[in-house]
């Protein structure tokens, strides 16, 4: 970095609709929330800085605050950078909620304590017309007290393996729960999860196998955790009904 450079680290609240995207990462097969940040940014000031997530999204999934962080070498005011990234998505299915200049010390990644998912199931017999692509719609009756019962086993330092996607990169695939309740209203069906941290395709595995349990199929889930092994759990529940809600920090930063 050229000495004298002024470098601002912003960090910014999202929403998305995540239909028509291939996920949160920048690739060459087609438009991610992350390439569409990347070019509202170079329209903006003719930088191209990296812009880092709170979480890496897969195809169709939403999103309703997710923090994110990019540089500039410069200092425009958080509210002007706001209004040109909102100017420059357009049409864009992603929308800057918010902007604030923070402390470079601060990563909307690796500075998070906590995530928050919610997941969607529609449970009625007539299929969605104003919620396609933001529901998993399940005809058949739920048992939502079976649900929740199998719910609370989740919850806890566990090894996760049997709800990790094959291509998941983690380290480990040890993971703390800290949360997992399920709310119905109406005709929908509402989990929500919440861990400093998930594996791959860890809440879309678990909510199939809650469904595939409020549904009548039998599953121990003692016996799942212990079997390490992905064919022990449910069917991955799809993207469509599942959104990244909130990231806690520790400060306000």
């Amino acid at each position: 970095m050229a000495e004298g450079k002024i470098v601002t680290r912003y960090k910014i609240i999202l929403e998305y609709d995540g239909t028509d995207l291939i996920g949160w990462q920048e690739n060459r097969q087609g438009p991610s929330v992350q390439s569409l940040l990347k070019d509202a940014i170079e329209k903006f000031c003719g930088a191209r800085p990296d812009v880092v997530g709170a979480g890496r999204t897969d195809a169709g999934v939403h999103a309703v605050a997710m923090c994110a962080h990019f540089d500039l070498e410069s200092a425009p005011d958080a509210n002007t950078v706001m209004r040109a990234l909102n100017f420059y998505l357009n049409d864009a299915p992603v929308s800057v909620l918010d902007c604030v200049a923070v402390s470079d010390d601060f990563n909307a990644r690796f500075s998070c304590v906590m995530r928050h998912y919610k997941y969607i199931v529609l449970n009625r017999f007539a299929p969605p017309v104003l919620d396609k692509n933001r529901v998993w719609w399940v005809p058949k009756k739920l048992d939502i007290e079976k649900m929740r019962d199998a719910a609370k086993l989740l919850v806890g330092e566990h090894d996760f393996s049997s709800f990790r996607a094959s291509q998941c990169q983690a380290k480990s695939p040890i993971k703390t729960l800290d949360s997992c309740r399920i709310e119905q209203k109406g005709d929908l069906v509402i989990f929500e999860f919440s861990a400093r941290s998930f594996l791959h395709h860890q809440v879309r595995n678990m909510v199939g196998t809650l469904v595939e349990i409020g549904l009548g199929v039998e599953y121990d889930i003692d016996e799942v955790f212990a079997a390490r092994d992905r064919s022990a759990a449910g069917a991955t529940a799809p993207a469509c009904g599942l959104y990244f809600i909130q990231a806690d920090y520790a400060t306000t930063d």
